[in-house]
């Protein structure tokens, strides 16, 4: 059996990481792998590192396209992916999450009738002005498989009328999260490099296009990432994109004493995460990591498609308003680390379930 997977994006790295090694241990002698790398994420911070840190093979393709409007971006992906995949032949397209990435090869995919499998299926916020909304509403009513990471993920597609196909196979950034902890905190020396101490810092992130398109939106939130920086340190990796925005808006002097970083390596993130006593973002991804570690975490925007963090109340919900995200900050800042015994993300064995599923052929 020969699958192509498509990425492109630094969540979808973590993702694949965890299927890509139980290909290589447990069905080197079935499975036939082809990565395919888009290049959306593209400089070595956003990309090589993280090939070299979690132990991806190297992409037998590297589309290095990158930048541009979101059609310009998913159309040539789209072009190109597609030559691919007429070279290749697979019997599976296998698609991450919910970036232009994943679109462009759910389908290129589903045009030349090649089955498509969706790891993060059935994910929604409800909110059509995101683009990664459209996205995955589009990847799922494409695909053939579809891999969900939660329960609450299934109940979508079958209000939707998708239940064929479906599966609650867990999710695979738990499986990442439960792999590389320990790794993490043994290999990272990024504590000691910013001059902090466990339990006394706040990590930010913000790179969403709903918060660094509108200079109201980032305006408000990097005034609070401020405000905070001068009770306790904050560490904020920059996207390359937020970087640029904040210096378009003019608003860099309004973070004041906070710790701006290049976009870190995988396991220096996942070490600071571990550390936080707070972790303020707009990621996806990362909102789930601080749930796994047990760490408070405060959302940056008005919907999250993780609904279960906020309902067991380890995340909260705040938007961009600055009283209102440092009320959350006043509230959890000396909250206790929550031991997470259950989750509803599976047994950090999904990546085992969606290969099975996969190479058995399965409904």
């Amino acid at each position: 059996m020969k699958i192509v997977t498509i990425i492109g994006a630094r969540p979808q790295f973590i993702k694949a990481a965890t299927v890509s090694r139980v290909i290589r241990d447990r069905y080197a002698d079935k499975i036939d792998e082809v990565l395919v790398h888009t290049g959306q994420h593209y400089d070595d911070n956003m990309s090589k590192v993280f090939f070299d840190e979690l132990n991806i093979p190297r992409p037998c393709y590297n589309l290095e396209i990158s930048g541009g409007n979101h059609g310009v971006m998913t159309g040539r992906m789209l072009e190109s992916v597609e030559s691919v995949l007429l070279q290749e032949k697979p019997d599976w397209v296998l698609i991450y999450g919910d970036t232009n990435s994943t679109l462009a090869g759910a389908l290129a995919a589903a045009k030349l009738h090649i089955p498509v499998a969706h790891v993060e299926a059935g994910l929604r916020s409800f909110n059509m002005r995101m683009p990664e909304e459209i996205n995955r509403i589009l990847a799922d009513r494409v695909s053939t498989k579809l891999f969900c990471p939660t329960e609450a993920a299934v109940v979508n597609l079958q209000a939707e009328g998708l239940t064929r196909g479906v599966h609650n196979s867990g999710d695979v950034m738990y499986d990442a999260a439960l792999f590389y902890r320990e790794k993490a905190k043994s290999q990272s020396t990024s504590l000691e490099e910013y001059g902090l101490t466990k339990s006394e810092f706040a990590l930010a992130t913000c790179h969403r296009a709903e918060n660094t398109d509108d200079p109201e939106r980032l305006g408000r939130i990097v005034n609070a990432f401020g405000s905070i920086a001068k009770t306790i340190p904050v560490v904020l990796p920059l996207h390359p994109r937020t970087r640029k925005q904040l210096v378009d808006y003019g608003l860099t002097d309004m973070l004041g004493s906070v710790k701006v970083t290049e976009p870190l390596p995988f396991l220096d993130m996942v070490a600071l995460e571990q550390a936080a006593t707070v972790i303020l973002t707009d990621s996806g991804g990362v909102q789930k990591e601080a749930f796994f570690y047990g760490v408070p975490c405060i959302t940056l925007r008005d919907e999250t498609e993780w609904v279960e963090t906020i309902s067991t109340g380890a995340n909260l919900l705040v938007g961009s308003s600055t009283s209102a995200i440092l009320a959350a900050f006043d509230d959890v800042a000396g909250k206790a680390r929550q031991v997470i015994r259950e989750t509803p993300y599976g047994a950090g064995d999904a990546a085992g379930k969606i290969v099975s599923l996969l190479a058995e052929n399965k409904s």
